[in-house]
């Protein structure tokens, strides 16, 4: 009888959807079971769902189940990183490690509360659609905003796909979470931070302070690299994802 195959499982984040990762993943981790399930309310089975990171965290425990799966990676791009801080908070026996691609474990600061609320009322006048014509190119660097049109138009297209009730639904629910640094320093299993010197969502000051928590930690810190490091530097931030599953599965 074959040996199960670790599992590894990728969280898009907001506005996003399982389409950002096989560019990314392509043939790169063919010697694991990867899941990339859809969050609540980003899949065409999603009527009208629970739009909380605990039910998000949830689904994810259930995906697991229903594949058979005990222990796992989760690696989470920016809001996928606040559903597997979730996820780890409620299920850490299931954590096998946890990559935070762009993400934080802090909540919304008094700014970052100010920036959601523009970010909501943007939303409710213009669409969806204009929201990521807007808004999605600045999470490039400065570096690459002429280089990757195509991948920023395809992410665009992503974004404009999504119901109005899921963008309001998910912002709601990033503004209402809660510090979750305790999950980190409690952590059992190795943490990853990739980190974006140019990224202004999760600015690099944060992701030093939170790196100082969990036991076994690898930051890796990216020049020219904003918000999107798996369309900006895909060949580091994957090297940085499979040095994690490496860690994580003793290989």
């Amino acid at each position: 009888m074959s040996t199960p195959l670790p599992t590894v499982v990728f969280l898009h984040g907001y506005l996003e959807s399982p389409a950002i990762w096989p560019d990314f993943l392509d043939d790169h981790f063919r010697d694991y079971q990867v899941l990339t399930p859809a969050l609540p309310g980003y899949g065409p089975a999603d009527a009208a769902p629970d739009y909380s990171l605990e039910a998000a965290a949830d689904a994810v425990r259930a995906e697991l189940a229903a594949a058979g799966v005990g222990r796992a990676v989760l690696v989470g791009h920016s809001m996928g990183g606040y559903v597997a801080l979730a996820f780890a908070e409620k299920y850490p026996g299931l954590v096998a490690g946890l990559g935070l691609f762009h993400s934080s474990a802090l909540p919304d600061s008094a700014h970052d509360a100010e920036h959601r609320a523009r970010n909501r009322t943007f939303l409710e006048e213009h669409g969806v659609a204009a929201y990521a014509e807007e808004f999605l190119q600045s999470q490039l660097s400065p570096v690459h905003r002429e280089s990757l049109t195509d991948a920023i138009e395809q992410l665009q297209a992503i974004a404009a796909a999504m119901p109005l009730a899921v963008a309001l639904g998910s912002l709601d629910a990033m503004a209402q979470r809660p510090d979750r640094r305790a999950v980190l320093e409690k952590a059992t299993y190795p943490v990853l931070f990739i980190a974006g010197k140019d990224d202004h969502a999760v600015p690099p000051e944060k992701t030093h302070e939170e790196s100082l928590l969990p036991d076994y930690c690898t930051v890796v810190w990216l020049a020219g690299v904003g918000h999107l490091g798996f369309i900006e530097r895909p060949a580091d931030t994957r090297r940085a994802v499979r040095h994690l599953l490496d860690a994580a599965f003793d290989h």
